[in-house]
């Protein structure tokens, strides 16, 4: 194909100065995209596509109208596309083009969504991560360092960037890039070496955020270095929000509860299993106003707090406000009338927001004396620390910046900034002239009309305007010829005939000089307003922030009042005491039944037993909840509870298959507990269920008791256990701060009915056939199944009385992994355990060969100096070398 030239070959020159996957190309009055990007945008947008011929060749051409440019970019780059954007100038007759901004995922300002948008930065050194975000529709920035790729996973999982910068080090890593992509879907991009470089990017920050800043924030060097790329980045695409991030916040581990990815997505923060966000804790319990008040509860969901002085705070406002109903509600209605104020005022700073946006910033900053006012009225919310939140923003500036726009701008302001008509009278006394001078040439055409009919008796008489011909009288063709000789003849309609004169060319002149006039120093006025209300970015944003948190801490109290929930006592102890706990979601659908789950410093561990479907991951769920809710500052669904506060929450629940990665159910199930067993620390509060399961009975065994052990002895975290290994439950006997429970079933005559109710002590039975007839299993499978049961047990009575259904002799022997003692499948002591010679009068025959080594190994085995996992291994040795011997 010959090269192209002319606008194709403009428009190809251009998209090999980028690396953005589309460029938008103004052409006159539309954005004009060529050849393979023609062709994406017309499969992504549904838009037509035709050709543009250039040099011989024919180009796909597809585009869209200059100011219909937006939607149809939100929408490329919502798909995940980064889309460059080229603008028409004019330069001594000359036109070219030239790319003002690259809007990316990580950097679309003109987003619907109401979650927060963030574009995540991470460096490497070693083990170690810094990680920035930055929020460009908010201005939030963020940074913090980790020890290890886990952690590094886990921040981004919290956050959800929509796209990612990794460093040099951390990019030719595939397999942890991948592990990104799977864990936040979000866009991959990569950003110039130099960006991430430690003198480069420290440079970046510190010119950005001012040169103490980091030292006096105590930032590592590999936050100061994920920031300066952030940073470095946002000024490339040209996205023009650089002054909208403000400040710069830390954050560390220590800080927060830590809730890895895996916890986040067991215990349905934001989103189901399914990945939907209905049913999610974070939808259930989400009643706020406004936008930002929803992102900031959302938040608080997935970064609860250590901080006892912070919670408190919170706990005392929910409590005010869940007392004060009608001040309660009164906030709601004055919320009701806020908009994002933190998002505009980065599109402010940006130079997209209109004059509608001011206005929206204008009656939002009239919020906050109105909060402040309601807050005084109500008796509960007075004296709670809600008044301290509304006065944190500096209200006299808020004041100001809200009544000069209040006599800026006309309440009912134009679309476009340029045509004219945004101020008031008085604002600009050379605007005030202007307006003057065009209202007195507008009169002449508004009356041009009667003047003509009054002095030159003619009637049927109208003056209008239009683009082709401009200002012109038109009168009826029945008198057309008793116009006066000056006015000259332009058009000739069915009915009409129409005219102009040299005055009415001459003030249409006037006109259109004043209106270009006007509208040129309205736009000046307006980017003067916008560029004072830009300055004030970080005021706009403190309100926003005061709106969102006054928002976040009403939907809490709503949900409290309307759910019965109750407020906890926080204490630094190692205690938990739910009483009558409920799940937060599953209480929305269902009659729930109230569990309590007590756990102190001389009872950390509790092994938790019963029926599949009975209820067990419920409960464990959750206590694990209630301890998050009451650290985000939250009241409970329970009737009391009293909640020492975690600095970890770990859940391995459930088999998530990850084949399509190679790991298969077994191998995710031995990751997570790994990461929780290196991770959990005797503050933390641990949720496991069914460990173990996912292989051999006895390999299983082993690891959930070894776990357990571990748990116990050297981690000594709060821990709930779930298991089908009855076996485990022995451990409390051997144990300090071990107990079992169990969630109990009621079976009569044959029905079995789940109680839903958590009692002490362990379970002996699993109904697992009942459950497998409740999923809907065909009848004749489970009847079969109860009927090879009820054969089974039979079978294994008569070998616990030393018979056999076949006519054989083997004794079942059971060894007690916690004491070392041997018993009989009835309970009783074996004759050699016993000292007894066994002779019983019966004429039972001598114990063969391969029993006798058994026995004699048994004898001789010290089991206090065995490990649980070594003794399980013997056992089934022992237990295959006597089936070997019983089958000969």
């Amino acid at each position: 194909m010959t090269e192209a030239t002319g606008i194709v070959g403009e428009f190809l020159a251009l998209k090999d100065e980028t690396e953005a996957d589309v460029l938008a190309m103004q052409c006159g009055d539309f954005y004009e995209f060529f050849a393979d990007d023609a062709e994406l945008v017309a499969a992504e947008l549904d838009l037509k596509v035709s050709k543009k011929s250039s040099h011989g060749s024919s180009y796909p051409m597809a585009g869209v109208p200059l100011k219909e440019l937006t939607p149809y970019l939100k929408a490329l780059v919502e798909r995940g596309y980064r889309v460059a954007v080229a603008d028409q100038h004019e330069a001594n007759g000359d036109i070219y083009r030239e790319i003002e901004k690259v809007v990316t995922p990580g950097t679309l300002l003109e987003t619907t969504a109401a979650d927060a948008q963030y574009l995540a930065a991470l460096v490497r050194d070693g083990s170690e991560f810094g990680l920035a975000f930055a929020d460009v529709t908010t201005g939030r920035f963020l940074v913090t360092s980790v020890a290890d790729p886990d952690t590094a996973l886990t921040e981004l999982y919290r956050f959800s960037p929509a796209e990612v910068l990794p460093g040099p080090d951390v990019r030719d890593d595939e397999d942890f890039c991948d592990r990104i992509r799977d864990r936040t879907g979000a866009r991959i991009s990569t950003h110039v070496a130099e960006a991430f470089a430690p003198g480069k990017a420290a440079h970046t920050a510190r010119e950005h955020f001012g040169e103490e800043t980091f030292d006096s924030l105590g930032v590592t060097d590999l936050a100061v270095r994920a920031g300066g790329a952030v940073l470095d980045y946002v000024a490339e695409t040209g996205t023009g929000v650089l002054a909208s991030m403000t400040r710069v916040q830390p954050y560390h581990g220590r800080d927060h509860v830590e809730l890895d990815a895996t916890t986040q997505r067991n215990l349905e923060l934001t989103e189901t299993m399914h990945g939907d966000r209905k049913g999610s804790l974070f939808a259930t319990i989400d009643h706020t106003v406004t936008s930002p008040g929803g992102r900031l509860l959302k938040e608080w969901i997935q970064r609860p707090r250590q901080d006892l002085a912070v919670l408190r705070e919170r706990q005392e406002s929910v409590r005010a406000l869940a007392a004060g109903a009608l001040g309660r509600e009164d906030l709601r209605d004055v919320l009701d009338s806020a908009y994002d104020l933190e998002r505009l005022a980065s599109k402010a700073v940006s130079g997209s927001a209109d004059a509608g946006d001011l206005l929206r910033a204008r009656d939002t900053l009239g919020v906050l004396p109105q909060l402040a006012e309601t807050i005084d009225a109500s008796p509960d919310l007075s004296d709670s620390p809600l008044a301290a939140a509304v006065d944190r923003p500096d209200r006299e500036a808020a004041a100001t910046l809200r009544e000069e726009l209040a006599d800026a701008l006309v309440d009912d302001p134009p679309q476009t900034v340029r045509q004219g008509g945004l101020f008031r009278p008085g604002y600009d006394d050379d605007l005030d002239e202007l307006r003057e001078r065009h209202e007195a040439v507008q009169e002449y055409f508004d009356s041009l009309a009667d003047r003509v009919k009054r002095e030159y008796g003619l009637s049927h008489v109208t003056v209008d305007r239009n683009k082709t011909d401009g200002y012109y009288v038109q009168v009826g063709r029945s008198v057309a010829d008793q116009v006066p000789e000056h006015f000259e003849h332009v058009k000739t309609l069915k009915n009409s005939k129409r005219f102009v004169t040299d005055e009415l060319t001459e003030k249409e002149r006037e006109l259109v000089q004043l209106e270009d006039r006007r509208g040129d120093v309205e736009y000046e006025l307006f980017q003067e307003l916008r560029e004072r209300v830009a300055a004030q970015a970080e005021l706009l944003q403190d309100v926003g922030r005061a709106v969102a948190e006054v928002d976040a801490l009403q939907s809490l109290a709503t949900h409290a009042v309307t759910n019965d929930w109750t407020c906890p006592t926080l204490t630094e102890d190692r205690e938990l005491d739910v009483r009558q706990g409920r799940h937060p979601v599953v209480e929305q659908s269902v009659q729930f039944v109230p569990n309590d789950c007590r756990m102190d410093p001389e009872n950390t561990f509790t092994i938790v037993t019963g029926p599949n479907m009975s209820g067990k991951s419920t409960y464990m769920r959750q206590s694990a909840l209630i301890v998050l809710l009451a650290q985000v500052g939250s009241f409970v669904p329970a009737k009391e509870a009293t909640v020492g506060l975690v600095d970890g929450i770990f859940t391995r629940v459930g088999a998530l298959d990850e084949l399509a990665q190679g790991r298969s159910t077994f191998m995710v199930e031995m990751q997570e507990l790994s990461n929780i067993l290196h991770s959990a620390t005797e503050d933390s509060l641990v949720i496991l269920d069914e460990v173990g399961r996912g292989t051999a009975t006895y390999d299983g065994i082993s690891i959930a008791w070894s776990a357990v052990e571990y748990l116990h002895n050297e981690i000594r975290a709060k821990t709930l256990f779930a298991t089908h290994y009855h076996e485990l439950t022995a451990l409390a006997d051997h144990l300090d701060r071990v107990r079992n429970v169990h969630v109990a079933a009621d079976e009569r005559d044959g029905d079995v009915t789940f109680l839903r109710t958590v009692r002490e002590g362990p379970t002996d039975r699993s109904y697992g056939i009942h459950v497998a007839d409740l999923a809907g299993v065909p009848g004749p499978v489970v009847d079969r199944a109860r009927h090879v049961l009820d054969r089974l047990r039979q079978e294994k009575a008569i070998e616990a009385r030393g018979g056999s259904s076949s006519g054989g002799g083997t004794q079942q022997v059971v060894f007690d992994l916690g004491s070392g003692s041997m018993a009989t499948a009835d309970g009783g002591e074996s004759r050699e355990e016993s000292g007894e010679d066994g002779d019983d009068g019966d004429d039972e025959p001598a114990l063969d060969p391969e029993t006798e080594a058994v026995l004699s190994e048994l004898s001789d085995l010290d089991v206090s100096h065995v490990s649980p996992i070594e003794l399980m291994g013997q056992v089934q040795e022992w237990q295959e070398q006597l089936n070997r011997e019983n089958r000969e």
